[in-house]
């Protein structure tokens, strides 16, 4: 009889790629959606859906009782919120919320939690790189949840591994695909002239590492950092987009005090709508960081995580995969 595993968020981009490698891996999925996702990309899987509702203890107990879960992935959360008490219900109180409901039960082997790279924050000295241990310094509202997240996750007996990942890309991914289309189209636009060290991982190298913490032993439990094991500096990516895609690019830099103007004006302006921008202050905080850069030593050790792609190998099959799918 198969293993059955819970997938939350598994409609998004890294949902999509956890359900790959968990089936590839035999397991049973259920993929926890709400009723309103687009799905349609699933539709291949031979997968099964639940709906439970992050907002009741008691019901996620009763959704988890009936399905006998032997495993937990938890990736749902949300990366634009109106407000930090947004943030903080959905990627924290949500997250404990599904702890204590399994908890109730009996028979759970593991649970993973995808945090982030920016529960930390980043670092201002080039020099270092982030480890588990570093003081956490977040410089988003996203990145205090998540931190938040763990600090309850801790405080509940589970078998419990966190991952922190840094920048995820790949297939299926809108936010850096964003850049990159950017950089298809001819322009590379960066803010202020500042040396950056940047650090990415690919979609399957998380979703592979994740579905393995499923099966390390109980002395593994704890927090990873998660990223390919490489140092990137600001124009890396673009380098090896504009290769990929035998494109030429007008590289210019936009001072940091313009892009912060343009960045107040569209929070003011989304907040008479109550929506948030995709570029506000606080995003560049994150964006303009000097520091991204992480050490994975930890994860491949406990975890035996060995990623198979660095940047460029990871951009240039996803990039294959927009053009054949027509996002460019």
């Amino acid at each position: 009889m198969k293993q059955k595993v819970l997938i939350t968020g598994a409609s998004g981009f890294v949902g999509y790629h956890l359900i790959e490698a968990a089936l590839a891996k035999g397991l049973d999925v259920y993929a926890a959606i709400r009723r309103s996702s687009d799905i349609k990309h699933l539709t291949p899987y031979n997968i099964k859906y639940t709906y439970p509702d992050f907002t009741n203890v008691d019901k996620l107990a009763k959704d988890l009782d009936e399905n006998s879960y032997d495993f937990i992935i938890h990736a749902a959360g949300t990366t634009k919120a109106k407000n930090e008490d947004e943030y903080n219900r959905v990627n924290a109180t949500y997250a404990a919320n599904l702890a204590k409901a399994a908890k109730m039960g009996a028979g759970l082997q593991k649970m993973v939690f995808l945090s982030s790279l920016a529960a930390l924050g980043p670092l201002t000295d080039t020099n270092e790189l982030i480890t588990e241990s570093t003081l956490p310094s977040p410089v988003t509202a996203y990145g205090k949840s998540k931190l938040l997240a763990e600090a309850q996750l801790k405080d509940i007996d589970l078998p419990l591994i966190i991952l922190r990942p840094t920048a995820v890309y790949g297939s299926r991914d809108k936010d850096i695909f964003i850049i990159l289309k950017t950089f298809s189209r001819g322009l590379e636009p960066y803010i202020g002239k500042k040396a950056q060290q940047l650090s990415f991982v690919y979609a399957k190298d998380l979703a592979l590492a994740t579905v393995n913490a499923l099966f390390t032993e109980e002395t593994a439990n704890g927090i990873y950092n998660i990223s390919d094991g490489n140092c990137y500096t600001r124009y890396e990516m673009a380098d090896i987009t504009k290769n990929v895609l035998s494109r030429k690019t007008i590289k210019f830099h936009l001072p940091l005090t313009v892009v912060k103007g343009l960045a107040v004006l569209l929070e003011k302006t989304y907040g008479l709508f109550d929506k948030t921008p995709a570029l506000n202050v606080e995003k560049l905080n994150e964006l303009t960081a000097v520091n991204w850069c992480c050490n994975i030593e930890k994860a491949q050790k406990n975890l035996n995580f060995n990623p198979a792609y660095n940047l460029q190998q990871g951009l240039k099959e996803a990039l294959e995969w927009y053009k054949q799918n027509e996002w460019f």
